[in-house]
């Protein structure tokens, strides 16, 4: 009997250790799903490149699953603002679900993305704030790595200082367009985003600005990743700041604020490592870029992309000596 004994506990501690219901981000289980494989969640982990796609447009977004501490963990960018936290997320088999909160999406019930890992594409289903059902797609995110030092080309000036030569406004705004004044791009205010024709992997980036009391802008780099400029968030998080790659990266040591004053970014970006020289001081240095942030013009992170500044936040802000120097590797 006491050998019995022995081989039945055995047996079901066996069965406990290798029982499981669908990896989640509380870390439990539910009844009525067969255990994945830890070998089948880590299919899911990493950086993915999304792509929701409403009847009329494209939102670009970035996925991120980790495990921490043996439990699921997601941080998301949907269609606007910055990387955050997901209150859930589920793996279970070949499947996922992952939840957008309504307060971050502005509607009134959650975002719920249904999907499943198809070879390496994840597809599936969401709604939209109507309720109409959107289609998404997602790709693992590039590493982006380069192999070798770049060799910089010659300096382009992306800006003339007499026009809009080269550039092109998003859409168009009964809040007013973009303009020239005294040899400075003007952004109006609560109006559309400007757009340079063009394209560009990886380079340095010379450019100056002036951003007035309580206004908003940025530097969109390659489309995809904005450098934050600022006098309106001093109480948002640090990488929200100017000088920061928003959502993700926070200027260090953050330069004293200046509204109204002319300042100066070098920046230089090559894969996803970022450097920010603000006023010749640098404040990120050689940091990677995790992902894309809100506002981003796609998802496609391999492909080369524009220079954009952003003309959707209040006050007129203004851009001067836009010089972009290419890099060949």
């Amino acid at each position: 009997m006491k050998l019995e004994r022995i081989v039945f506990v055995l047996v079901v501690a066996v069965l406990l250790l290798f029982y499981s219901g669908p990896y989640s981000q509380a870390g439990k289980t539910e009844k009525g799903f067969s255990s994945p494989s830890a070998d089948a969640v880590a299919l899911f982990l990493g950086r993915w490149d999304l792509t929701p796609k409403a009847p009329d447009r494209e939102y670009p977004s970035w996925l991120e699953l980790r495990l921490e501490g043996g439990q699921l963990k997601a941080r998301m960018v949907s269609r606007w603002g910055n990387a955050r936290p997901l209150p859930k997320i589920e793996i279970s088999n070949s499947h996922i679900t992952f939840v957008s909160p309504k307060e971050e999406e502005g509607r009134k019930d959650d975002m719920v993305f249904k999907g499943r890992l198809v070879g390496s594409t994840l597809t599936g289903t969401t709604t939209g704030p109507d309720g109409i059902p959107w289609q998404w797609t997602g790709h693992r995110a590039p590493a982006l790595h380069r192999t070798s030092a770049p060799k910089w080309g010659k300096p382009i000036r992306l800006f003339n200082g007499k026009d809009l030569t080269g550039w092109k406004m998003d859409k168009p705004s009964p809040a007013g367009a973009w303009t020239v004044e005294s040899g400075t791009l003007v952004s109006p205010g609560h109006g559309p985003e400007i757009i340079n024709d063009s394209k560009v992997q990886d380079f340095k980036l010379h450019i100056e600005f002036n951003c007035p009391p309580d206004s908003n802008s940025g530097v969109y780099l390659r489309g995809r990743y904005e450098v934050q400029v600022e006098t309106d968030s001093i109480q948002e998080p640090p990488s929200h700041h100017t000088g920061g790659v928003y959502g993700f990266l926070a200027p260090s040591p953050e330069m004293p604020r200046k509204p109204g004053e002319w300042q100066s970014f070098d920046i230089t970006l090559i894969g996803r490592r970022i450097t920010v020289v603000q006023n010749g001081q640098t404040i990120i240095n050689d940091q990677e870029i995790p992902g894309i942030t809100g506002g981003a013009l796609d998802s496609h992170e391999e492909m080369p992309g524009p220079i954009y500044l952003q003309g959707s936040e209040k006050g007129r802000v203004a851009y001067r000596n836009i010089l972009i120097t290419p890099a060949r590797h």
